[in-house]
């Protein structure tokens, strides 16, 4: 008798989700007819169906990258705003909030698209199709992304350095995946492509805290050698801005076609180096001329020789 019932129950419950099932069966073969581009198998009341399907949708995808590419916005500045705060590194700092800013916008595009009933790991299929075409025409963009991933791990430069790279020296602005931003020191900005830069010679300027300014200079052969090294050492500590340790130095170079060279070598501060050097070349010369010491220089004699004709005329 339990059975009976149990039965008749079932057959009432299957009787009324056939009564149901329909709505939802002609609702699932209109969205799987426009995922499969079969437009022909759509009614007038299946297209008003997925206009209201994915115009709410399309709605709320909307208001969400809206809200997403605010609140990327305010997740990389607040980035940029801590790390600056705890003092870590310039170049990492840029680096980050831009990741940060472009991760959030790349999950929120990918819940969009699952949102409208779209696989995103079918897209895996896709890209890995595409991306043989895509390395062989982006080979040079792929390069620098590479490059400017080296630059960042090893840190030969970093936001605020003197360098000279790719012909081009000036202050390092910005470091990104793909260029390198350099303000010169005429106010240009050069943006120089990382490979240029990671497979050639870089040379950081301001990379020690000191450096050393050496100037060149030739004196007169009738000059005492022994007057001018001490001459030339009170040109070095009449320059401020020379520093005593480490030690400077005057050197005897050689004896030349016609002037006697040296080359007096002083240390300075990185940021003071060069109102250093000029320091140096003003005490120079200002101690040359006190000593009485002459600094040869080319001499042209010009002859003027009358031509045969004027001096028959004559």
């Amino acid at each position: 008798m339990n059975f009976f019932l149990l039965a008749q129950a079932g057959a009432a419950a299957s009787e009324q989700a056939v009564a149901i099932d329909p709505i939802a069966l002609d609702r699932k073969k209109v969205l799987d007819a426009f995922r499969s581009f079969s437009f022909h198998d759509i009614d007038a009341d299946g297209w008003m169906f997925l206009g209201m399907y994915y115009g709410v949708r399309a709605l709320f995808v909307l208001v969400l990258m809206t809200l997403a590419w605010t609140l990327s916005g305010w997740a990389s500045t607040l980035t940029r705003t801590a790390l600056t705060r705890v003092k870590f590194d310039g170049t990492l700092t840029l680096f980050l909030a831009k990741f940060v800013r472009w991760a959030i916008l790349i999950l929120v595009a990918l819940t969009c698209l699952s949102y409208f009933g779209l696989e995103t790991t079918s897209f895996a299929a896709v890209i890995g199709a595409a991306g043989l075409a895509i390395g062989l025409a982006f080979q040079g963009t792929l390069s620098n992304f590479a490059a400017g991933a080296m630059l960042l791990i090893f840190r030969p430069y970093k936001v605020g350095d003197v360098v000279n790279v790719a012909g081009y020296t000036g202050t390092v602005c910005e470091i990104e995946l793909f260029t390198t931003d350099i303000d010169t020191f005429d106010n240009r900005r050069i943006i120089v492509p990382n490979s240029s830069i990671f497979g050639a010679v870089i040379e950081n300027i301001t990379h020690h805290p000191v450096r050393r300014a050496e100037v060149s200079v030739g004196t007169a052969y009738l000059a005492d050698l022994d007057e001018t090294r001490r001459v030339l050492e009170r040109a070095l500590k009449a320059a401020p801005l020379i520093l005593s340790d480490p030690a400077p130095a005057v050197v005897l170079l050689e004896l030349g076609a016609s002037s006697v060279n040296w080359q007096v070598r002083g240390f300075a501060k990185t940021e003071t180096f060069g109102d250093a050097k000029q320091q140096l070349i003003r005490a120079i010369k200002v101690e040359l001329d006190h000593a009485g010491i002459g600094i040869p220089f080319p001499q042209m004699d010009v002859h003027l020789d009358s031509p045969p004709g004027a001096m028959r005329a004559a």
